[in-house]
């Protein structure tokens, strides 16, 4: 009688770990349901005894589940400047499969595959805008756990699957945030299309994402009520996803100031708070909050 192993076999090659060996081993853990055994190894038959094979081996064919692109020629380009990685390459051909669609896979590989594909390609993707501040970035924390030169790195097959966990887990979170905030999308519209002032967005039955309305060229602020249910907040809206400066501040005369201090400045006695830089606000009830949006609108 023939059994049939209850776990795959997943082989990526030994030694040091990179983020595109991290997270297209994560990636295949959630394709099949954790139900995997990792060996870290370049031993040709070794490999040649595993399910899936990644980021080694000299071999790229989807069929047979051989995911390298380190052979001549590599395994193919994402655009004119990305060669795919291990993850890329992973991705591409179950990246629907583990998402349970085709618009959120193709939204994750811009998110985050093909910043991995770059960074295993040597390229740099994050422009430094700050002088003197070096960005720590998501294949910072995956080489950051390393064994540095003064480490034997004899733990490093468990290091590897410590990474693979938090791979994992950011993967996972990562296809859940973009699942709601579809799901929140529709909603939003709904609440856009029915505000009587479009410049101030009042969510009355839930909060959802303030993003979700830069697609529309009117909202400065939104309304809504902390999970908490203390307070009521008004956000204001960003130039875009890539920039934390506001399509209209709060005025400058509010920023920082708390209690009796905001209530003075603004003239709404419950005011609350207001952030510095004028990012956000709190304030005791929706009506207070609307009449401090109203007043930012029109003294700022």
């Amino acid at each position: 009688m023939r059994f049939l192993r209850s776990k795959k076999i997943v082989a990526v090659h030994s030694g040091n770990f990179h983020p595109d060996d991290v997270f297209a081993t994560a990636a295949l853990s959630i394709l099949l349901d954790g139900k995997i055994e990792v060996i870290r190894t370049r031993d040709e038959a070794e490999l040649s005894k595993a399910d899936y094979v990644a980021d080694v081996g000299h071999i790229y064919d989807p069929a047979l589940n051989r995911f390298d692109h380190h052979q001549e020629g590599g395994a193919g380009f994402r655009n004119e400047q990305i060669s795919y990685s291990a993850f890329g390459l992973v991705w591409k051909t179950y990246g629907e499969k583990i998402c349970g669609s085709e618009q959120i896979a193709k939204m994750i590989d811009e998110n985050l595959v093909a910043a991995i594909d770059a960074d295993d390609d040597g390229l740099d993707v994050c422009q430094k805008s700050l002088p003197g501040v070096k960005p720590f970035m998501l294949v910072d924390v995956i080489y950051s756990m390393r064994p540095t030169w003064k480490e034997d790195g004899s733990d490093i097959d468990q290091v590897f699957l410590k990474a693979v966990v938090f791979a994992k887990e950011v993967l996972l979170r990562e296809i859940r945030i973009i699942k709601d905030d579809m799901e929140a999308d529709g909603l939003m519209n709904e609440v856009y299309k029915n505000a009587k002032d479009k410049r101030i967005i009042i969510l009355d039955k839930q909060y959802l994402p303030s993003k979700l309305l830069q697609k529309y060229s009117e909202p400065l602020f939104t309304i809504y009520e902390n999970r908490d249910k203390k307070m009521w907040r008004v956000g204001t809206i960003t130039k875009s996803e890539d920039t934390y400066e506001p399509r209209k501040n709060f005025p400058e005369i509010w920023w920082g100031k708390k209690g009796e201090d905001f209530e003075k400045v603004s003239g709404v006695e419950d005011a609350i708070f207001c952030r510095n830089r004028g990012i956000f606000l709190g304030v005791k009830t929706k009506e207070g909050a609307l009449k401090l949006a109203n007043l930012a609108i029109n003294q700022n």
